[in-house]
């Protein structure tokens, strides 16, 4: 089978495209004839070798996957050949990833894609729609009526905050970079963008939300908590989820006076019962077209180094122009 798959971490040249053994499953694998893959941050850190973890040799690159069950192990109960299914947690703590023209996951990280769904939007909603989830509705404990606010609303973990928070009734403010992002956002469900180029990000979400944010969901690699902590509302919450190597100062005194809490997570950590939840909502959310996904790039499989060169430059180089998720097809 054809995938894309590294010999040792380094830049996105260091991808090769070529032939590997196709898979067999044993046990509770489910082999998935790949329909489309999608690109996460997490996927150019462990390219790129500058987050530690196992790894198979060859490494197949990917966490993300939407295809056709090919063939179960004899353990497997939930799925048969034929059927299609979506997951992520691939490519993770020694497991071989999905960039590939077949993958192998234990049912335990699958879902039924519903029939409406096409492969790459199932592929481009997993490890972002279950992030969004674990952190809004696990932790954060979200509630109709509630003010949240996120950076990036336009983003791939961003635009399912936004559209989650508003299917259970919250009122939802996000920030922009440019007009193009913001119209997104609103389509999106966004009642108000932060032009954060243009206008001053505290002065406008004091305007904006007087009575303080409930909840603030937090995406970019360095947090400013000396903004963010005096704009909570009383027992506001703060969701953390990126920015391994950040180390900023924070207000503990107006935190802790507010009975304010914080929580942070990886959604890998998560264990399949979580996950598990997760995907049932989702499913149902993309049936009722209540929730989509946001899909900014697309290329074929072999252009893999590409795709991680556009998400590394911006993520980590500022660049962006990304809108959503890049998905990557056979």
């Amino acid at each position: 089978m054809k995938a894309a798959y590294i010999e040792q971490p380094g830049p996105p040249e260091s991808i090769h495209y070529g032939d590997l053994p196709k898979p067999s499953p044993v046990r509770k694998q489910v082999l998935i004839r790949v329909g489309a893959v999608s690109v996460n941050p997490i996927d150019t850190y462990l390219r790129a070798g500058t987050v530690s973890m196992a790894l198979p040799r060859p490494y197949i690159l990917g966490c993300d996957v939407a295809g056709t069950v090919e063939a179960v192990g004899p353990d497997v109960t939930r799925f048969r050949p034929g059927e299609r299914v979506w997951g992520s947690n691939q490519g993770l703590l020694g497991r071989q990833g999905t960039f590939a023209e077949y993958a192998l996951a234990d049912e335990e990280w699958l879902y039924p894609t519903p029939y409406e769904v096409a492969d790459r939007e199932a592929a481009a909603i997993a490890l972002v729609g279950i992030t969004a989830h674990l952190g809004l509705f696990r932790d954060a404990r979200l509630q109709a009526g509630e003010t949240l606010y996120v950076h990036g609303g336009s983003g791939g973990v961003g635009s399912c905050v936004v559209q989650m928070a508003k299917i259970v009734g919250a009122r939802v403010i996000t920030s922009a970079g440019s007009p193009e992002k913001a119209e997104l956002c609103r389509q999106l469900g966004a009642d108000e963008v932060v032009m954060y180029r243009e206008e001053d990000e505290a002065e406008t979400l004091r305007r904006l939300a007087p009575n303080g944010i409930h909840v603030w969901f937090e995406t970019l690699l360095q947090q400013n908590f000396e903004m963010i902590v005096p704009l909570l509302a009383p027992r506001g919450r703060i969701v953390v989820m990126a920015g391994r190597q950040s180390k900023p100062s924070f207000p503990v005194g107006p935190f802790y006076v507010k009975d304010c809490k914080m929580f942070g997570f990886a959604m890998f950590n998560a264990p399949p019962v979580e996950q598990q939840h997760c995907a049932t909502d989702i499913n149902r959310w993309l049936s009722e077209g209540k929730l989509r996904a946001v899909i900014g790039r697309s290329f074929k499989l072999h252009e893999a180094a590409e795709a991680h060169r556009i998400q590394e430059e911006n993520t980590l180089g500022g660049r962006g122009d990304l809108i959503g998720k890049i998905v990557l097809e056979p």
